[in-house]
């Protein structure tokens, strides 16, 4: 933990930045509850997780915990991400919004709208120009608060390069959404180069944890 802080400060110093401006999310896929319940006792209290049907019961057994769902979300699972999400990172579509907002109870769900960086469908993400089509959905939803974007660094391309596109993107957005600050972007290899290009949001899995193999 105290790695992964010195890394973050250290990369907001370089940045000009305040380490306070950058919200650590941990990534706790694959990890049994009791690593979230210890990470929260390090003074932790973001979480996300990929997998619906690993998300709701962890956020069961830890709703002290803020929640974010950071995975490819099919609108099937848009009924029980609402229940325990503060945040959804990865709306991609109208369809999606319309779902999530459709659903939401009591405080508006902060969702992002994820922007592809490399055109790969396989990776989620809406092409930089359907930024507004699917903006226009949240902003149709009262249940829904749009909060910004998040995007993934390319698998082939230079995370410095790929954030400073996002970067470029998420400036062009404010000018028509002012409030939408948030920029979730940088994962364990590559924090650094997000913080630079102005991350708000970093999702740390590995360097918190350590490497687990994919559950099945």
């Amino acid at each position: 933990m105290a790695a992964v802080r010195s890394r973050i400060a250290a990369a907001c110093a370089s940045a000009g930045r305040d380490p306070s401006s950058v919200t650590l999310i941990a990534v706790t896929k694959t990890y049994p509850v009791s690593d979230v319940r210890h990470l929260l006792s390090l003074g932790v209290t973001d979480f996300g997780e990929n997998r619906d049907q690993e998300a709701a019961p962890k956020a069961a057994e830890v709703p002290e915990g803020t929640w974010h769902f950071i995975g490819q979300l099919q609108r099937n699972k848009a009924r029980s991400v609402v229940t325990y999400a503060s945040m959804v990172h990865s709306v991609d579509s109208p369809e999606l919004a319309k779902a999530l907002g459709e659903r939401r109870q009591g405080t508006p769900l902060e969702v992002l709208i994820q922007v592809s960086l490399d055109d790969d469908p396989q990776r989620g993400g809406v092409p930089p120009g359907e930024l507004t089509k699917v903006a226009d959905a949240v902003l149709a939803m009262d249940s829904l608060r749009l909060r910004g974007l998040m995007a993934v660094a390319p698998l082939n391309d230079d995370p410095g390069v790929a954030f400073a596109r996002l970067e470029r993107y998420s400036r062009m957005f404010q000018l028509d959404h002012p409030d939408a600050t948030v920029l979730s972007a940088g994962m364990s290899e590559d924090l650094v180069e997000a913080i630079a290009c102005g991350a708000t949001h970093v999702r740390i899995g590995s360097a918190l944890l350590g490497k687990r193999p994919a559950l099945r």
